[in-house]
């Protein structure tokens, strides 16, 4: 793991083209000053994904929320990110990767990973039908990473506080995308 990391916060948002201008209420529903968005909108070309980079960038910064950058290592520098998230070069930047199984955990480890979002832990409303990880396995992930894991994949606080639960302290926070948006 990397050497004097920052604290990273506990709940955090994953952007999405499917949340569309909710993007705005999701992050004014991050906890301020103790959350973190993870800005992906793949899906964007360059100067239209650099513009929305930039707004979300302002928004974390007036909410003191923790920003990383998804793929583009070049935006996350342009964008003063404190995280890089599934890298797409070398980085002075800490890293966070997606962990799907026990070889992305490897690769987690070859990176020395800042954070491991462990997904997906439930089904989820974005992925319907999709394959998830349940409990068990996500938790085995997360003890094999050995550092700050995030829960990803149908979570809200509630079943963050369930985890806890069963594995006290093993995961760091939970990530989401419409469990933000959820009145």
């Amino acid at each position: 793991m990397a050497v004097n990391q920052p604290s990273w916060p506990r709940q955090w948002l994953m952007t999405d083209e499917r949340i569309d201008d909710r993007l705005w209420e999701a992050i004014d529903r991050l906890p301020f000053g103790n959350g973190g968005i993870v800005f992906r909108h793949y899906s964007l070309a360059g100067d239209e994904r650099t513009k929305l980079g930039e707004r979300i960038a302002t928004a974390a910064a007036e909410r003191e929320l923790v920003l990383a950058v998804a793929g583009g290592a070049l935006l996350a520098e342009r964008l003063d990110a404190a995280l890089l998230h599934n890298p797409d070069r070398p980085t002075r930047l800490p890293v966070s990767l997606s962990v799907h199984d026990e070889a992305e955990v490897g690769k987690a480890h070859e990176l020395a990973a800042a954070l491991a979002f462990v997904s997906p832990v439930y089904g989820t409303r974005s992925h319907p039908g999709a394959p998830y990880l349940g409990v068990e396995r996500a938790a085995r992930l997360a003890r094999q990473f050995g550092g700050p894991a995030i829960a990803l994949g149908g979570m809200n606080a509630a079943r963050f506080d369930d985890l806890e639960q069963v594995y006290p302290g093993l995961f760091h926070g939970f990530a989401g995308i419409d469990c933000w948006l959820d009145s």
